[in-house]
């Protein structure tokens, strides 16, 4: 260990927080205004606002009940947000600012289901759970109308976009369409032609169409004008959301006539779009492999326009509207993260694989996110090359993927490989150049998979997909499954940690048995080749960290501090220190010669299951059960410069406060012992004042000159030394002043003054006896003195 020794100037102490990746959209309702400039979207109690650009969060609102949000829409203006929570409420917002313009109860018996604003941005229909409809003047503030009449929940609620009509449409349990005369206060017509729930309305923009979609597989377009249905569409699909085109030519979507065409978004996972008159889909979207690729929610904006859509995975993705081509994809809610890594050369990405099929890349400056589509099941482990561009992954589907970033950022797949017979749950690259990988199995196999030269530059194979990977090497290692796999630096050895709680050595690339490592209690999660010594370090579900040595397979040092199992390690610090996460959301720092954790980082919720360090040593990202990837900075130089740019300003403010207690200027030498902020400091100039021939004088002058946050925490240090009997005499010449000078009613008024005075009080009570007993013992002693009768002394006789 003398890297240890050598090392100990370069040990780190502390790391904060950066940056958080966390959910902000966990399934409902998702808005764009009408500029395509922000999204709005519900999670949990709050509303999120979204910058479309930048794709950071501009505004969280959160009602004043805290409870959740079960509807919520924008007017057509742009300029009122209302929300309504599971507790009955309606909150108008003034979102721009983030304050509550008005809250008032929602008169509904259950919560609100949807919600919806008239063309004129005035009037609101809330649809319940309890079958009521209710429209609100939002601009006057009270309740227009009140429809009953369906059965259970209100699905929908949609204003006829003519507001001279003022019709109403909604949509119940019973599939019906009903539409409500505002001016009759009736219910007009029953539009019968659903079989199933009713999941969108939307209108054209003449007012005379209406198309309608439903999970009974069909849209169905009705004329307003004799609320009769004109066109059934079979779509094959459940449809989510059905969106009406404008009436214009887009040839990239297959619209080549002026007719009417809409857009379909259901649980195939595509886009599509049909031709209304023929019933012919004109245009579809590739479809891509993996489940949660449904799609839930589908709007248009049109003024700016762009298509927002939602999959089943909350993953939202912006499209322009005329080509379909993909602008923005945003990650609303990651689960469960599994594994995190850098990416990059100067790691400005980072990827996350969460409980999901899919992989996400986000690029740390911009926020800007890539949704990877290449596993088929959960992706549970990633690994990243040397150089940052080439990184691997492994998944429940038993295959892995290689993939690549190009200069610009963009990832693809460039090489696939299957043959473990059971989930891969660990992969590990080489370490020196991009020529293999390994992976390890629940099947209690590890595989060695070489990588073609030509793949770090080509993309494709040679019919222009990723190439076919072949496993050179199959070597069964561990009698359960295989949690960790690591490849030392120098390439030639391999370590394997298992659930039947050992780890073994094995020689690269031939996979030949070296040793075992023997002594956790319960499975190993975690096994890392320090980058400097010969030490191989394990983390186990014992709740330790062992740290071993790779020549004799002997047991050098074992950390203990968490409470439940350790789950990822990381050498940092050259190999001194080192980092680890566990299954009680701690990340924790330790120094590696003395045993010590030197800082616990507290910021998860749940167990850290990704690790990983950046090159430069200066960065740590972990993801958690808690859906958080963190971003944390050392800031260890940072701190140190801070505490010693501090120890050297106290130097300069003690120098000048000898300089002025030396030259009597009391008052600027108190002021400037408080702003240090030491009681035994302000203490001493107290004393220097009491040793001025004219204490009593310049005292008093001293404290009432001083301001009132000073007199504060004067009578705050008076506090600290009341409780001594040495000090006291100071703090309570200081008492004697306030007490003398200060109105009650100011004295009251200071900060702490209560806990203060209740401190104050015993002690002095305290002093006081003290000094009645002193003060009868001089008075006794006064009189002993006074009543003592002395012999006369003898007068020596005269000289004669």
């Amino acid at each position: 260990m003398a890297e240890a020794a050598a090392g100990v100037g370069r040990f780190k102490s502390n790391y904060a927080v950066e940056r958080k990746i966390e959910p902000f959209y966990k399934g409902g309702k998702v808005q764009l205004d009408q500029t395509g400039q922000h999204l709005f979207c519900v999670c949990g109690t709050r509303v999120n606002i979204l910058d479309v650009a930048s794709g950071t969060m501009l505004q969280s609102l959160e009602q004043e009940d805290q409870e959740d949000i079960t509807a919520f829409d924008l007017s057509p203006d742009d300029k009122v947000l209302v929300t309504a929570s599971r507790a009955l409420l309606l909150a108008q917002w003034a979102w721009q600012e983030g304050s509550i313009t008005r809250l008032w109860k929602a008169i509904h018996t259950a919560p609100v289901a949807t919600m919806a604003f008239d063309p004129t941005s005035t009037l609101l229909a809330t649809g319940g759970c309890d079958g009521a409809v209710r429209v609100w003047d939002v601009v006057q503030h009270y309740g227009t109308h009140h429809f009953r009449g369906s059965p259970g929940v209100i699905h929908l609620v949609a204003f006829h976009p003519d507001p001279a009509r003022l019709l109403l449409f909604s949509s119940a349990a019973d599939t019906s369409i009903r539409v409500w005369s505002l001016q009759d206060r009736s219910c007009l017509a029953m539009l019968t032609a659903h079989y199933s729930a009713v999941t969108s309305l939307t209108f054209s923009a003449d007012g005379h169409t209406m198309l309608s979609s439903g999970r009974d597989k069909i849209c169905i377009v009705w004329d307003l004008q004799s609320l009769q249905a004109t066109r059934t569409v079979p779509v094959f699909e459940s449809v989510e959301a059905a969106v009406l085109l404008p009436e214009e030519p887009a040839p990239e979507l297959g619209v080549k006539s002026v007719g009417l065409h809409f857009l379909t978004a259901g649980d195939q996972g595509t886009l599509r779009v049909w031709e209304a008159a023929s019933g012919q889909c004109v245009h579809a979207q590739r479809q891509l492999p993996g489940p949660g690729r449904e799609l839930t929610h589908c709007t248009l904006a049109r003024a700016a326009g762009l298509l927002l859509s939602v999959t089943a995975d909350h993953n939202l993705l912006l499209y322009e509207a005329r080509s379909l081509q993909l602008q923005k994809q945003f990650a609303g809610y990651s689960e469960e993260v599994l594994d995190v890594r850098f990416l990059g050369p100067k790691d400005s990405h980072v990827v996350v694989a969460s409980n999901s099929p899919c992989l996400k890349v986000f690029e740390l400056q911009t926020s800007a996110c890539q949704i990877l589509h290449g596993h088929t099941d959960i992706v549970l482990a990633l690994d990243v090359f040397r150089k940052g561009w080439l990184f691997v992954s492994c998944a429940k589907d038993q295959s892995i993927c290689v993939w690549r970033m190009n200069k610009a950022g963009e990832v693809a797949c460039v090489a696939q490989g299957s043959g473990h017979t059971h989930s891969v749950g660990t992969i590990c690259c080489s370490r020196l150049k991009e020529t293999f990988l390994v992976t390890g199995s629940q099947d209690c196999t590890v595989k060695l998979w070489p990588l073609p030269e030509a793949l770090p530059s080509k993309s494709t194979g040679p019919d222009g997909g990723p190439v076919l990977l072949q496993a050179q090497a199959t070597q069964h290692c561990h009698d359960k499954d295989i949690n960790s796999v690591a490849i030392a630096p120098n390439d030639k050895l391999l370590a394997t940690g298992s659930q039947d709680r050992t780890a073994k050595l094995w020689t690269l690339p031939r996979c030949q048995l070296l040793g075992v490592f023997s002594g956790h209690r319960r499975g190993l999660w975690c096994v890392q080749f320090s980058p400097m010594d010969q030490v191989l370090a394990t983390a186990s579900a014992d709740g330790t960290v062992k740290l071993w040595a790779l020549q004799d397979f002997s047991c050098l040092k074992t950390f203990e501090g968490h409470d439940a199992s350790v789950l990822k390690v990381a050498f940092v610090s050259r190999g001194t220190q080192l980092l680890s996460s566990g299954s009680d959301g701690l990340v924790k720092l330790w120094t590696i010669k003395n045993n010590e954790c030197v800082r616990t980082l507290d910021a998860h919720e749940d167990k850290v299951w990704g690790l990983h360090c950046s090159r430069l040593d200066d960065h740590a990202l972990t993801g958690a059960s808690d859906s958080c990837v963190i971003l944390w900075k050392d800031v260890t130089e940072a701190e140190q410069a801070e505490e010693q740019a501090k120890r050297e300003e106290q130097v300069v403010k003690q120098q000048e406060l000898d300089n002025l207690l030396h030259e009597k200027r009391y008052l600027r030498a108190l002021g400037l012992a408080i702003s240090l902020d030491r009681p035994h400091t302000v203490l001493t100039v107290i004393q220097a004042i009491q040793r001025d021939p004219e204490s009593c004088e310049k005292l008093e002058a001293t404290v009432l000159q001083l301001r009132r946050d000073q007199k504060e925490a004067l009578l705050r240090f008076c506090v600290t030394w009341n409780t001594n009997s040495r000090h006291c005499h100071e703090a309570q010449a200081v008492l004697g002043v306030l007490l003398r000078h200060e109105a009650p009613e100011e004295l009251l008024a200071y900060d702490g003054v209560r806990a203060s005075l209740e401190a104050l009080l015993p002690y002095t009570e305290r002093h006081f006896q003290r000094l009645s007993r002193m003060l009868q013992a001089a008075t006794f002693l006064d009189f002993l003195w006074h009543n003592m009768k002395l012999p006369t002394l003898p007068v020596a006789p005269a000289a004669l």
